[in-house]
């Protein structure tokens, strides 16, 4: 029996579907571009005579791909903790296209990204194909080779933690919201004065010493430098998203899906009076991060 090669042509009508699953797994468009170049690499390869569902198979290839990556990842990064002191935030870049990823990453949900992040790769793996691709357990849990209802609460698990969060009791999340969107909105927009109208004239920004980098933390005092401050940040506000932070809405940076800092935010009526900006790594740790409900 000869065997039937799928056409390159066939792979590319599915490529856009599968570079957005791996984007979802991995959190990187780099990496996903990447994990879907060798699918094709493999899927080039192998016989697809007896192939029913293209699309489905292709989904499958491109996810043990997936799969392999964040488990390297997460190998790398136990060395790194062990091995390495934490580095200065650097602004985004990754070899992909900043203003794309930027784009790709809001459409998702940074916080979103920052959350899967947290999860085991198989965790990862079931939550994305199940709740976002509506791949069916069965065919999860082969990849993963789970039984199905193991599989089923690795997603219910991941789940929780993507959408287990509630705002802290006695704020007003919405209003709190309004003031995080609009200063996002602001910086991400490099617009000076809209920013200096949400900050308290008197407003004080924290930064510990990994934020600028700088070899102690930082204190500015005064709206106009901390919104000038703000401004100098634009190129990372493209990778930042609102987030709940220990139950209060603030934002989380995160480039290729990796969380790097959080700003949280003290709000009373006259504005905001207080941002803490921190991006050590045993801080960032202690932080309870969910993805905050529409």
């Amino acid at each position: 029996m000869n065997q039937q090669v799928l056409p390159a042509e066939r792979f590319e009508a599915d490529r856009a579907h599968l570079r957005a699953v791996a984007y979802r797994i991995l959190g990187s468009l780099s990496e996903a571009e990447d994990a879907v170049q060798e699918a094709w690499l493999r899927v080039s390869r192998a016989d697809a005579a007896e192939v029913e569902n293209i699309t489905g198979w292709l989904t499958t290839v491109v996810s043990r791909v997936c799969l392999n990556m964040l488990r390297t990842r997460q190998t790398r990064r136990e060395e790194l903790l062990e091995e390495q002191p934490a580095e200065p935030v650097a602004d985004p870049a990754g070899g992909a296209d900043p203003e794309e990823e930027a784009l790709l990453a809001d459409s998702v949900g940074v916080a979103l990204l920052v959350v899967l992040d947290t999860l085991s790769p198989a965790e990862r793996i079931a939550f994305v194909l199940h709740d976002m691709f509506a791949v069916p357990f069965e065919d999860i849990a082969l990849m993963l080779e789970r039984s199905p209802a193991a599989t089923r609460q690795l997603a219910s698990r991941a789940r929780r933690r993507v959408r287990g969060g509630s705002p802290a009791a006695g704020t007003d999340p919405n209003r709190r919201r309004g003031v995080v969107d609009a200063f996002l909105a602001a910086t991400r927009g490099g617009d000076f004065e809209a920013l200096l109208s949400l900050l308290h004239p008197d407003v004080v920004l924290r930064a510990d010493a990994l934020v600028v980098p700088t070899p102690e933390p930082i204190t500015v005092r005064g709206a106009e430098l901390v919104a000038r401050g703000a401004m100098a940040a634009t190129g990372r506000a493209g990778f930042t998203g609102v987030a709940l932070l220990d139950g209060s809405v603030g934002l989380v940076m995160a480039p290729r899906g990796r969380l790097r800092l959080v700003l949280a935010f003290t709000i009373t009526d006259a504005g905001i009076t207080e941002i803490d900006v921190i991006a050590d790594p045993e801080r960032l740790a202690g932080i309870e991060l969910n993805v905050l409900g529409e």
